[in-house]
């Protein structure tokens, strides 16, 4: 039953899969659209404005502290997973319908998560402390970091032009500097409500995805995708994620890290982030691209919270280690 009930969906990915169905077969039109665009853009900047309200300042110095473990966080989420996902979108060129390889090189290049790093961690009895600066750093990085990657490795083709960092900067750094400038006055409340916040943030995701699919409708995307191209995603993704959780696990223990630490980082350096990756790739990419590109994102996932919330039941049910282990 334990194991069934973690492989049963939230209801954050259920909603997820009902906008998209919205987007797809209800696609905003007409006098609606403006106003719809209007509305994500603004919700894309309330997301990260509360973002960077939650951050302390305490938690941005301590994050400086354990440099060796954000070391290698930041190696995994922006060099190893880059490097897998170079190689895969090459070979699967040919392979899916046109824009999902770029959608797999897009979502390795992304930044953790905050909320199910930190949450795994938290249950498998790790480093929490260091799971939150690691995967608030990584998000804060990610604003510069994934731009730059996409344009570098996108240019010969000149997809990504490298002014779209500006775009993302405005859109998402400046609001998210405004609201922890602001978090002496507003950070009480924003923590005392969570719900309310945690609302906006899948709510700006939620939109954005309603409008993608919209797009894509549009565009012809879902005559151009089938089941075969769901398939090879997602086994594209399961064995994208095995292979990082191998591999940051390895390392840790190669690198002498505690259990704890280790769990910090295979946690911390495993996760994509939809809700940066969302408005990142409405930033980045034409409306009519977004459906596809973001739709490996989305299937990935899925995958990477029924598969860690499985690994850190398991980190969970070992026997509690001594200290410094």
């Amino acid at each position: 039953m334990a194991l069934l009930s973690s492989l049963k969906p939230d209801r954050f990915t259920l909603a997820l899969l009902a906008t998209a169905t919205a987007g797809t077969f209800m696609p905003a039109t007409g006098a609606a659209l403006p106003v719809l665009k209007v509305v994500i853009a603004c919700s894309i900047a309330v997301l990260f404005f509360l973002q960077g309200a939650r951050l302390s300042r305490e938690t941005i110095i301590r994050g400086a502290i354990h440099w060796r473990l954000h070391l290698t966080v930041f190696a995994a989420t922006f060099i190893l997973f880059p490097l897998l996902g170079l190689m895969l979108s090459m070979s699967l060129e040919s392979v899916l319908a046109p824009g999902m390889a770029m959608g797999v090189l897009y979502l390795c290049l992304l930044p953790s998560t905050i909320q199910s790093s930190i949450t795994f961690t938290s249950i498998a009895d790790g480093n929490v402390a260091a799971a939150v600066c690691s995967a608030s750093a990584s998000n804060v990085m990610g604003v510069f970091l994934t731009p730059l990657l996409m344009s570098f490795l996108m240019n010969t083709q000149g997809s990504i032009p490298l002014s779209s960092i500006g775009a993302v900067v405005g859109q998402l750094l400046v609001p998210f500097v405004v609201g922890h400038l602001s978090r002496p006055w507003i950070g009480a409340f924003v923590e005392g409500h969570r719900r309310l916040t945690s609302a906006v943030d899948r709510g700006a995701i939620l939109l954005v995805v309603y409008y993608a699919f919209g797009e894509a409708v549009a565009e012809g995307l879902w005559r151009q995708l089938g089941l075969r191209d769901l398939a090879v995603l997602m086994v594209i993704s399961s064995v994208l994620l095995a292979l990082v959780l191998v591999i940051t696990t390895a390392a840790s223990r190669l690198l002498g890290f505690s259990r704890r630490d280790e769990i910090a980082i295979v946690f911390c350096g495993s996760k994509k982030s939809l809700g940066s990756g969302v408005p990142i790739a409405s930033i980045l990419f034409p409306p009519a691209m977004i459906g596809a590109v973001i739709l490996p994102l989305m299937l990935f996932h899925q995958i990477q919270l029924i598969v860690c919330a499985i690994l850190a039941r398991s980190y969970a049910s070992r026997p509690t280690p001594t200290p410094g282990e």
